[in-house]
């Protein structure tokens, strides 16, 4: 078995490494940094005896998944974990960063997915995760680009499991509330009501993701907390809900 891991260097996406190479998964794991990722792979090996390969490429380039692809023909599990979020007015924020973020949020995870889907459709067996985040399930303001990439992916996810329901192939949605990784500091989103919230622990995290995978699972929410975010929607008045929203990621 191998599985690849995207955003593997630190937080969900290293404790989904962590489990997959306890179940003696073989691993690639991809992400920026070169240095963090050795450091891992290093451990993974001492700790499980598991093969492990280190890709450091940035994908939030337009033609990362081909050349990831290029790389690696094929996996077992596809684990889509990168991404990353940014906090501000939209017409401020610079065009470039709204352009990464949609292509590493939603193009890469795309094609990614295009990508191995077939060999695991011809082969009757596969197992594909993506990581979206409660705020699939609300309008973001001041957070617009990242809520909305997410919703893309919590709706990709859930229409590729029912197209794929019987075929030996599974496709699973993780939707976290905020959790303790590098993400913050990335999104600059230091001083915002959302972060001075409790964070959820990310080994937790991706327990729950995890084994909603090995079960097929299409959606996994863990917490009861976010299962109240995601619930929310269906019962609050669209300007509260905006309110709200807006009130948790606003700088202050």
């Amino acid at each position: 078995m191998k599985a690849l891991v995207t955003g593997a260097s630190g937080g969900i996406g290293l404790e989904f490494a962590r489990l997959l190479a306890a179940d003696r998964c073989d691993l690639v794991l991809v992400a920026r940094s070169a240095d963090r990722l050795d450091a891992a792979a290093r451990d993974l090996r001492e700790r499980h005896g598991v093969q492990v390969e280190t890709i450091a490429m940035d994908l939030g380039r337009l033609d990362a998944a081909a050349e990831l692809f290029a790389r690696v023909p094929d996996c077992d599990v596809l684990i889509n974990n990168a991404g990353f979020a940014s906090n501000g007015r939209f017409d401020e924020l610079p065009q470039e960063r709204t352009r990464e973020e949609l292509l590493l949020d939603v193009v890469t995870l795309t094609e990614l997915t295009r990508s191995y889907l077939p060999a695991m459709r011809a082969r009757a067996s596969g197992r594909i995760l993506n990581v979206a985040s409660t705020a699939a399930f609300l309008p973001g303001p001041f957070m617009a680009v990242y809520y909305a990439s997410k919703a893309y992916v919590l709706s990709f996810s859930l229409a590729l499991s029912e197209e794929l329901r019987g075929s030996g192939v599974s496709v699973t949605c993780l939707c976290p509330g905020a959790t303790a990784t590098g993400f913050v500091d990335r999104a600059k989103m230091h001083d915002t009501l959302l972060n001075r919230l409790p964070l959820a622990d990310a080994a937790g995290v991706a327990r729950a993701g995890y084994r909603g995978m090995l079960r097929g699972k299409d959606l996994v929410v863990p917490g009861f907390s976010n299962k109240f975010v995601a619930f929310s929607p269906k019962i609050t008045p669209r300007r509260v809900l905006l309110w709200s929203s807006r009130k948790a990621v606003e700088q202050r």
